[in-house]
């Protein structure tokens, strides 16, 4: 059997999406047009855009939800990776006994730009979204037109116009009853839920600071082949390219941010200052992005938030969150508090990217809705403040990062044209947008 459970850090490497998605967002009229497609028990057609690691990984957890959910039309920018982790997938659902849970016919499987709107035209009811993050905006808005259910892989955006898209979309979303589920796992982590419970009636006094660290190795690269064209090459590598991850402190480090704003009950920073730079992806075959970032949140109430991230081999590595607070301190990965109200967790952890798709599809077969929408937003947007204080040198605050017009994406993304110019960021020299 392939290997489908998806480890902490997983990727994908589809590109699927549509030309005309690139454009600018349609009018709310638009996006009202349809109600849910599906809302209750029986036989469930899945779409899913975007089949490189974290797609398939996805997509495999979400038949894995329920007997009855089917995989009905699936989607990517390149053929090759379509077909494999289609494979894949067929594989690991034969080995459990329910390969019948996988059927897409040829006719269902699309490739090139268009993958999203010929996926949600085939007749989904619930839709898994795997592309680079600078395509989310528009594939959710797609999918909540044709009124059908989303899991939306982390970040949702590259940029704060993207951010606002996606929190327009959701209003939508919640006016139709259709679930908004995202990939910032660790809110499905059992024994994280239970810590933050105890850190909110709290476990630690008043939370003075938080430190949160995703320290670890460099990740993935495709080699370039002869007949790769620069945008395919970027789209194949889309790690290494801001206007398509939003750099590793949005594509990776967002679940570490999406941490510190839950312990802080989705109160989110007013400001971020951040060093940054790139010290050993200095190649330009790793693009444009940084390999580490140093960044401290500021919140209103004095409480600081000190994140630190890096992708560089051959270095010390950790990934955590630390609690510091007037009575104690927790550590998030360990479930623990130490201090006067000592506590640890010690029950039961179910799989937490299976979880997320376990709850989406309850929640749907019992007539009921899960929105994410708030908090994927928001904790896109404070992983993208931290990347204009890091890219700028200057001291960010949420309302200009909120309100940045910097649009990275390419309006349209032409499959045979050259790919939007990038250059390494300069602190004191690039400008805030």
């Amino acid at each position: 059997m392939p290997n489908l459970r998806p480890t902490r850090r997983s990727f994908l490497g589809g590109a699927a999406a549509s030309a005309a998605a690139f454009a600018t967002s349609g009018s709310l009229g638009a996006l009202q047009a349809a109600g849910p497609v599906h809302q209750g028990g029986g036989r469930l057609k899945i779409g899913a855009v975007g089949l490189g690691g974290r797609g398939s990984g996805a997509t495999f957890n979400a038949l894995c939800a329920h007997p009855e959910n089917v995989l009905h039309a699936v989607g990517d920018a390149f053929a090759d990776r379509l077909e494999k982790s289609l494979a894949d997938i067929v594989e690991g659902m034969q080995a459990l006994k329910r390969g019948e849970q996988v059927d897409v016919a040829a006719e269902r499987r699309f490739v090139g730009l268009d993958a999203i709107d010929r996926v949600l035209a085939s007749g989904v009811d619930a839709i898994v979204l795997a592309t680079p993050p600078a395509f989310r905006p528009a594939q959710i808005e797609r999918a909540v037109a044709k009124g059908v259910h989303v899991f939306a892989e982390k970040p949702i955006a590259v940029d704060a116009p993207g951010v606002r898209r996606v929190q327009e979309a959701c209003k939508v979303a919640a006016q139709k009853g259709l679930s908004i589920v995202s990939g910032l796992v660790y809110r499905y982590h059992e024994g994280r839920r239970r810590l933050v419970e105890r850190l909110h009636e709290g476990g630690v006094g008043e939370i003075l600071a938080i430190q949160g660290d995703y320290v670890t190795n460099e990740l993935w690269y495709w080699e370039r082949e002869p007949q790769w064209t620069d945008l395919q090459w970027q789209l194949r590598n889309w790690l290494y390219w801001p206007w398509l991850s939003g750099d590793l402190i949005a594509e990776q480090h967002i679940h570490t941010l999406d941490m510190m704003a839950w312990i802080k009950r989705d109160v989110y920073p007013t400001a971020a200052v951040s060093l940054g730079g790139r010290q050993s992806r200095t190649d330009p075959k790793y693009g444009t992005v940084f390999d580490h970032f140093a960044t401290v949140y500021e919140w209103d109430d004095g409480t600081r938030g000190h994140s630190y991230c890096r992708q560089q081999n051959n270095c010390w590595r950790n990934v955590n969150e630390y609690v510091i607070g007037t009575e104690g301190r927790a550590s998030v990965f360990q479930h623990a508090i130490t201090g006067p109200h000592e506590w640890r967790f010690d029950g039961k952890v179910s799989e937490p990217y299976q979880r997320e798709h376990d709850e989406m599809f309850a929640a749907i077969r019992g007539g009921k809705r899960i929105d994410n929408g708030d908090y994927m937003c928001k904790s896109t947007l404070m992983a993208l403040m931290g990347r204009m204080a890091a890219y700028t040198g200057e001291r960010i605050t949420w309302e200009q990062a909120a309100n940045s017009k910097e649009v990275l994406l390419p309006e349209p993304l032409d499959w045979n044209g050259a790919p939007p110019p990038s250059e390494v960021a300069r602190p004191g020299i690039t400008k805030f947008v």
